[in-house]
């Protein structure tokens, strides 16, 4: 029996135009994502991070695109986010810090 893979997305509170507008970006190489899902598990990790504003996954491409804050969050921490998305014994996922500024 199959079991539902469906994964809600969370809503985080919009950053200040000012944070944005100084955020820090990063790009992940993403691995383990195979369907739309996997793609809300890896966002929901990566939003529920303090410190970062939005995150723009591309299945097809798999990358991930972060604005965060450096001062709250490092390039660590978003790798280890991405990897606890799939700490549910069914799902894998692993991220490699490609570009940041």
């Amino acid at each position: 029996m199959e079991k539902n893979c469906h994964v809600e997305p969370i809503r985080k509170i919009n950053a200040s135009v000012e944070q944005i507008e100084r955020a820090d970006h990063a790009t992940l190489s993403v691995q383990g994502m195979g369907c739309e899902n996997c793609v809300t598990r890896v966002r929901n990790s990566l939003l529920s991070l303090t410190g970062v504003y939005g995150v723009d996954l591309f299945l097809n491409l798999k990358l991930a695109e972060i604005m965060y804050d450096s001062q709250q969050v490092t390039a660590a921490d978003l790798i280890q986010a991405v990897a606890r998305a799939g700490n549910d014994g069914r799902h894998e996922y692993r991220a490699e810090l490609i570009a940041a500024d």
